[in-house]
């Protein structure tokens, strides 16, 4: 092997061979191959080694080959830390299968339960305009257990391209987004609901559409959701719904249509705040109350 500019490299060291054996750059120079300078004679080939340099042959011959570099045994790569994970779970931690929520039960307690410290599906029903967001969004965020808000309304807006927008009016495409946004909101509930963590979610659902408004959502989430209905008096709701921006905020007559069929929940049997007077600390407070009282006794729906 040779270097670019053309000289040998040095041979490994072998026994024998003292430290201080070393080439000489002179043997290598053109018209002297092979002696010393001055072309003076050695010991000549084959005699034993005394301790003085051995000279190469007399004839010119290829400089020496190094020996091949001492390669380390082959090593089997060691196993990977861990097999990929399955279809069922997150990365690498194991998440315990979601199940339809099941019907609370009260604990064994004397006294109204607690529903601050229990783990709950919550659905907050609505006219637009009732402050659901916002009182579900506070009532995740002061309670004394891991909870989470999932708006159905936010979910919808995931849709970028081909966004259904409520005010150009009800159709196939708003009806298929709507569906498909609630199947959505349903399987993360039971994920959070799966690892202990509680949930509330919010949607404008109208009682005189079961199929597709509590039938759905308790086919998604389970038997055990807890609804709720948010319902202000209609002067509150138009006025929320003019402070709102961008596609969130309806025309009056729309607001109006809304509330109206929204008093259909009157005589369900689902509990009902009129949190026309109450803000939305107030409110919170009063929905803990009304979550207690369905967990001692859960609604028929």
């Amino acid at each position: 092997m040779q270097h670019a500019v053309g000289a040998p490299l040095p041979p490994p060291h072998q026994p024998g061979h003292g430290p201080d054996m070393t080439w000489s750059s002179a043997a290598h120079q053109q018209g002297n191959p092979g002696g010393h300078p001055g072309g003076a004679p050695t010991t000549p080939p084959g005699a034993g080694f005394t301790g003085a340099p051995v000279p190469p042959p007399a004839a010119p011959q290829a400089p020496p080959h190094p020996a091949p570099p001492q390669v380390p045994p082959h090593r089997a790569a060691p196993p990977h830390g861990s097999a990929p994970p399955a279809r069922d779970t997150t990365g690498h931690v194991r998440l315990p299968p979601g199940a339809p929520v099941s019907v609370p039960s009260a604990p064994p307690a004397p006294g109204t339960p607690d529903a601050t410290t229990t783990t709950l599906a919550v659905l907050l029903i609505g006219p637009a305009g009732a402050g659901k967001t916002s009182v579900a969004k506070y009532w995740a965020d002061h309670r004394r257990v891991p909870t989470a808000h999932i708006s159905l309304d936010d979910v919808r807006e995931w849709v970028r391209s081909g966004f259904a927008d409520p005010q150009s009016g009800w159709n196939d495409n708003s009806e298929a987004q709507y569906r498909l946004a609630r199947r959505t909101c349903g399987f993360a509930a039971r994920n959070f609901l799966a690892n202990g963590i509680s949930c509330i979610l919010d949607d404008a659902v109208f009682p005189d559409r079961p199929v597709i408004g509590l039938g759905g959502w308790k086919r998604h989430v389970g038997p055990g959701l807890l609804p709720v209905v948010l319902l202000p008096g209609l002067d509150i709701v138009l006025e929320r719904n003019a402070e709102r921006t961008g596609n969130r905020r309806l025309s009056d007559e729309e607001v109006a249509s809304i509330h109206g069929r929204m008093a259909g929940w009157y005589g369900s049997g689902l509990p009902i705040i009129d949190n026309s007077q109450l803000d939305v600390p107030a409110t919170a407070r009063v929905l803990d109350e009304v979550l207690a009282r369905s967990i001692a006794s859960p609604p028929n729906w």
